[in-house]
């Protein structure tokens, strides 16, 4: 399974951890859970907690159980990821693709244009402005592509290494 939700990428990844480790060990719903990042990873609203907690599933570093959600005890490991990220967030490959693909950097507006085709139909016909989603997508993918090393923001745009 492919996630879609994808936070703001933060300056660093001790927030990621920070939010990783405000996951409670113990399953518990999700009301609760939000409470937590709230609380304790300093996470501004209950929506944006929500966005995080399903980044962490797709990061392997929460799961969602009948239980609610529980963080994964083994879970944190940098060195896997940045491939957990690619293989399990929808279009972060597809992103990496068109940016290995250019003869040079690329702004974001480029990466969108180039993936304005990966929009689901169901999105483009559930939303007002399926445009502006998107291309807040592209730019929150671009920005974790840089935090886990696999692009660069450079003069001009992103490029990979």
């Amino acid at each position: 399974m492919r996630f879609k939700i994808i936070p703001p990428a933060p300056d660093s990844l001790d927030r990621l951890r920070a939010v990783h480790e405000s996951v409670p060990i113990v399953p518990d719903a999700e009301e609760s859970c939000c409470r937590r990042l709230i609380a304790d990873a300093d996470v501004p609203a209950q929506d944006e907690a929500k966005e995080w907690l399903t980044f962490c599933r797709a990061l392997g570093l929460a799961e969602e159980g009948t239980r609610g959600y529980a963080r994964v005890r083994d879970g944190w490991d940098p060195e896997m990821l940045p491939t957990r990220f690619r293989e399990r967030v929808y279009a972060a490959d597809e992103t990496l693709t068109v940016l290995a693909d250019a003869d040079g950097p690329l702004s974001a507006e480029a990466v969108f244009e180039q993936l304005r085709d990966r929009i689901p139909a169901w999105e483009r016909a559930r939303s007002a402005d399926p445009t502006a989603t998107w291309r807040e997508r592209v730019d929150r993918l671009l920005s974790w592509t840089v935090l886990f090393g696999l692009a660069e923001r450079v003069e001009g745009g992103y490029q990979t290494g």
